[in-house]
């Protein structure tokens, strides 16, 4: 019998992040600070770096890589890569080339495995244009994998994630429950059709995020990974900032809400709660497992000074001055 992947995996994807207060701690004794080239570091917790090449043009570096999601090889490649590359298209950038982070028990799991994991990054790769042009990899306890992506982008067109405005539109491009669905696998929780749909969604490219960047009305923008929705919408709102999401507005995929109802949840979404109930109001049932839920390969979360009409984008709330995020139906 083939080694389960997930086996290896006590927070598999974004579930496995260091939790938000945690490393809040961490990336305070660490400012990217005297580099006036440097647009954006690490100061905001935004998706990427960008660095201003001269007047009118910038590049956008991330990395992002984690421990296994799902047993396939190949698919744990996909999702790793559309994960990572989504970091880029978060800020409203074009990736344009990738190096790849491997870490692989070569005494456990085979060299075949590890083929196929690249081969998976390598399909989606394809699928947004870029090479993997190199990268590193060492022998680990734990399988890992991501990748380390460059992009460009027009100043112009850069977005962040902590600049919306009051009665801004909140909008989302994936449904929640990602993170409940991988971590369903683990307990042989999740059907052959969920399966297949975690991997539809995990694997869609945010390419979007390039529309949006160039999209005069859109003031922020981020993507839903290890933190939530909740945790991600936190950072977006700064301290003074507040909203109001409309709770039947919020798309969450519906196996996932069957998984939650079953107590089954990965570890970090405790975490992500933990970290941000004080500042919510109307958080009181079961839909906290889902609003905090680590999403891996999620949707971009981003505002609108006007309504949009785009599809697969969902308005799922307004931002306010109230400093508190409001959750009602």
């Amino acid at each position: 019998m083939p080694t389960r992947l997930t086996s290896f995996s006590k927070g598999g994807g974004c579930g496995c992040k260091i939790e938000p207060a945690v490393l809040k701690s961490i990336l305070s004794q660490s400012p990217s600070t005297n580099f006036p080239a440097l647009i954006v570091g690490n100061s905001s917790n935004d998706d990427a770096a960008v660095y201003a090449l001269n007047a009118e043009d910038c590049m956008i570096s991330t990395t992002d890589f984690f421990l296994p999601i799902v047993d396939s090889p190949f698919d744990f490649g996909q999702i790793a890569a559309a994960n990572a590359i989504s970091d880029v298209y978060a800020m409203g950038g074009q990736p344009i080339m990738a190096l790849a982070i491997l870490g692989w028990p070569i005494d456990i799991l085979s060299i075949e495995d590890a083929q196929e994991v690249m081969r998976g990054a390598q399909h989606i790769c394809a699928k947004a244009g870029i090479p993997i042009a190199g990268g590193h990899s060492i022998q680990t306890s734990e399988p890992l994998f991501g990748l380390s992506v460059n992009g460009t982008i027009k100043k112009q067109f850069l977005k962040q994630n902590n600049t919306c405005q009051p009665n801004d539109y909140i909008y989302i491009t994936k449904p929640l429950g990602l993170g409940l669905m991988a971590n369903a696998i683990k307990h042989d929780k999740l059907s052959e059709a969920g399966y297949t749909r975690l991997i539809e969604l995990c694997t869609t490219l945010n390419t979007i995020g390039i529309e949006l960047g160039k999209t005069p009305s859109v003031t922020a923008m981020t993507d839903v990974t290890g933190f939530g929705l909740l945790g991600h919408l936190s950072e977006m709102l700064g301290t003074n900032l507040g909203a109001d999401l409309y709770l039947d507005k919020i798309p969450v995929e519906t196996e996932a809400k069957t998984i939650a109802q079953q107590f089954i949840y990965p570890n970090i979404t405790t975490n992500n709660y933990n970290f941000i109930k004080d500042r919510c109001i109307g958080l009181e049932g079961l839909e906290f497992l889902w609003l905090c839920d680590p999403q891996t390969s999620g949707g971009l979360l981003f505002t609108s000074s006007e309504p949009l009409n785009l599809e697969g984008c969902f308005e799922i709330g307004k931002i306010t001055t109230s400093g508190r995020i409001a959750i009602t139906n």
